[in-house]
Formats: C-alpha cells, structure tokens, sequence
C-alpha cells in the first residue's frame, strides 16, 4: 500500500507554494517550492508560477508514495462551493477557478479549496499551538491578516467558505481606510506592509518587516509604537471574536508575529482589560507553534483530516 501524501499549497498577497506533506503532519524535504505573486503580477505570470511549485512537488513524491489529495489554502474572499478565488492583495485575479488550474495538473486526484486562515487555524489544531483546544482562532498576521475558526474541533459552518475573515473585523479607535472598502479594519491597521507605512509615515526610514524588527530589538522608538500600534489592534480583534463564538485560543503567526514578543504583550493586555467577561479574558492568546510551514500543514489538514475541515 502507498505511503498517502498531501500535495499542499498555499497561495497568498506575495507568494504561492507547494510542497508533499506526510498523515503526520510533516513536510518531505526537498518537495517545497515557492515563486512569486504580487499585486503586479498578471494572470499569465500567476498561472505559469502555480504550475511550477505544483509540479515541482509532484514530482519530488517518493517511488513508496502517492498523492492522496491535494488541498488548496487561499487569500480570500473565496467561492468554495465554484472552487473559485478572489485574493484581495492579488487584483489580477477575481474569481479565478484555482482548483480547476490545480485539477488540470493533477488529474484523477481529489482537489479540497478553503481560505488560508481556515488552514492556519486547521494546522496549529493538529501539530501546533491549539493542540487540544475545541474552539480556536487561527489567525495569520503577513502581507494581509487572515483568519479561520474551530468550534468544537471543526471548521465554523461557511456557505461561502469566508468565515473566520478577521482581518476585515473593523476596530475601534482606528480609521485606516481598507482596500476591502472599510476603514479600521484589522488587516489596514496590523498588516506588514500597513505597520511598516504607518512607521514610515512617522519618519521611520525602514521598508521592510525585518527592519522594523531589527530597529525594535535596537530601541527605536517609531519602531516600538508601530509594533505597540498592531498588537493593541489585534486584541480587541481577538476579544471580540472572544465574545461571539467562546474561543479558549487564538494562535497568530506569521511575518509581523515574529517581529517582536511585544506584540502578545500588547494583544493580551488589550484583551485583559474586557474584564467583565471571565469568558473572554480566559481566551489565551499564543503564538503560533509552527514556522511558516503552517500553512502548507494546513491545506494538507484538508486531504489527511477532511473530518475537521467541513
């Protein structure tokens, strides 16, 4: 019998990529590819950079082995029903038919499309932080802020498969307008690139993620309140997720995640001052227990642990 393997990718804001991933959890080395995305990027360039890393990591599955599945985490908004993908950071692509693209590459294998955030969520539940916990938050803090819901160890019902979206939950005292239209919204507040432009435009001379993490570590102030500005955004995010579905965990990784502990620090006290509610308070807000292969773990949750997925 066949070793089954998950063909897992992820496409988001800034790259798009494949790899096998193993019923355990676990990348096989040497099948991970990764290219480029973008808003610049046109629907030639997207196709043809899907193609390589699904083929790449088709091609790296062992003699003992075979493709099970292939699961699909995207940026949304999606159509999961159509199979169809919208990312918001990706303008060349509206209702894009991804999973057919992917379908054609790989025929006579099953084919599994939710949002990123799901996946996240799906992936710290089975090998990462929220090991254990029945109502859960994943949440990705990057080029966008994406989120997915566990409620009692199974995705949030989602007709649309959008659910869990907390980056365009708008929060309160903050007025940054977002490309989806709002203003306010987690993603235009503590997203990468939104940190970065807020401390640029504070006379912050860094332009990426790792400056700022770089200038944090060496005191600077921009940099200290731009890092205090996202984690004080993403707990009453957090919070008021808290208080319309019952989290015990909210799990964040991603870029901006690791540009400094201080931004849990921030979070959790912006979270612990809803102190009226026990039920909320408790919500134990962690950072993820994955690297940044969460996400790849978490779209092949889709084939290796359907049960949690639907």
């Amino acid at each position: 019998m066949p070793r089954p393997l998950a063909l897992a990718v992820d496409f988001g804001g800034t790259k798009v990529e494949a790899a096998l991933v193993d019923d355990d959890g676990r990348l096989l080395l040497g099948s991970r590819h990764r290219r480029p995305t973008g808003a610049a990027a046109t629907n030639e360039q997207l196709e043809r950079h899907v193609g390589d890393v699904v083929m790449a990591a088709r091609e790296a599955v062992p003699a003992d082995a075979a493709i099970a599945g292939i699961g699909i985490g995207a940026a949304g908004p999606i159509d999961v029903e159509h199979g169809l993908v919208s990312p918001l950071n990706v303008p060349a692509w509206r209702d894009y038919p991804l999973a057919d693209l992917v379908a054609s590459l790989v025929p006579d294998v099953p084919v599994a499309l939710r949002m990123d955030g799901l996946c996240i969520a799906l992936a710290e539940h089975w090998v990462g932080a929220g090991q254990g916990a029945e109502n859960l938050l994943g949440m990705v803090v990057s080029t966008g802020v994406g989120g997915g819901l566990l409620l009692g160890g199974r995705a949030a019902p989602s007709p649309t498969g959008n659910s869990g979206h907390i980056g365009h939950v708008e929060v309160g005292g903050f007025d940054d307008a977002c490309a989806c239209g709002g203003r306010g919204c987690l993603e235009a507040v503590a997203s990468g690139p939104n940190t970065v432009a807020w401390a640029r435009a504070q006379g912050f001379a860094g332009t990426t993620g790792e400056d700022l993490a770089a200038a944090h570590a060496a005191g600077d102030p921009i940099a200290i309140a731009a890092v205090e500005r996202a984690g004080t955004a993403i707990g009453p995010a957090g919070a008021s997720a808290a208080n319309l579905v019952d989290l015990d965990v909210a799990a964040i990784g991603g870029g901006v995640s690791r540009v400094s502990p201080a931004l849990f620090d921030h979070a959790r006290a912006a979270l612990a001052a809803r102190t009226a509610f026990p039920f909320v308070s408790r919500v134990r807000i962690v950072p993820s227990g994955l690297s940044d292969e969460g996400p790849l773990i978490g779209a092949a949750a889709l084939v290796h642990r359907p049960e949690s997925s639907t």
